[in-house]
């Protein structure tokens, strides 16, 4: 298996959460090729009685009852078969060459054990004059030309959780560091809370293994804002 597409969501919002899924069904990567796992992170009511995954042969509902994105992401980790992970927030729409982009600047750039790309905004209403001078509070990304670096400071080099692309080998090290250290699972989102620092951690433990980290303009994300986010 080339690639596990982990969504990690807790409540989706039925209208963000079918477009997210109907972008994923439109990869232009052959399903053979990439699994689908879909994280019900403590959910009030199970989402594999509400949204049919039969349409890809390789996906998987599986319930994780400890909420957070740090436990949800970790279960995803440990179930996943694919040789990199890629993780989908329940509110990110990908460009139909998403998948089969990222596995190739992987393969093209094997120093490389983290990767993402632009995250760009889709408001549900005209946002505000003030705005977009606060956008990147909203994980809002522009990229206009690709980065890669192995400097653990260098803030643009580093991708960020929506649509970010790890090797498997990073992903089992960061798995086996937390196990180590329990308290790292507090950086990451809990419920409503949007304290977030796990992205971060997990790409920096890329510079264990002697990987480096990019951005590439070329993998694109929809942000789904709606209106109480603003």
């Amino acid at each position: 298996m080339n690639l596990s597409v982990i969504i990690c969501t807790h409540n989706p919002r039925a209208n963000s959460f079918g477009r997210v899924l109907a972008a994923l069904k439109q990869q232009t990567m052959p399903k053979e090729q990439w699994e689908l796992l879909l994280i019900d992170n403590a959910s009030s009511e199970s989402l594999a009685g509400e949204w049919n995954l039969t349409w890809h042969p390789h996906a998987r509902h599986i319930r994780e009852e400890e909420l957070g994105l740090t436990p949800a992401r970790l279960r995803g980790m440990k179930e996943a078969r694919g040789e990199s992970l890629l993780f989908v927030d329940d509110d990110n729409v990908l460009d139909r060459h998403y998948l089969s982009r990222a596995l190739e600047i992987l393969a093209s750039m094997p120093w490389l054990g983290a990767i993402g790309g632009q995250i760009l905004p889709e408001y549900a209403v005209p946002p505000p004059k003030w705005l977009p001078t606060y956008e990147h509070v909203l994980a809002i990304r522009r990229v206009d030309k690709p980065r890669w670096s192995n400097a653990s400071d260098d803030w643009q080099s580093q991708p960020w959780g929506a649509g970010m692309v790890v090797r498997k080998s990073v992903c089992d090290l960061y798995r086996l560091n937390l196990e180590g250290s329990p308290s790292r699972k507090k950086l990451g989102r809990k419920g409503t809370s949007l304290i977030s620092g796990e992205d971060i951690d997990l790409v920096l433990t890329s510079l264990e293994l002697g990987f480096a980290f990019g951005v590439f303009p070329g993998l694109k994300v929809t942000h789904l804002i709606p209106q109480q986010r603003m």
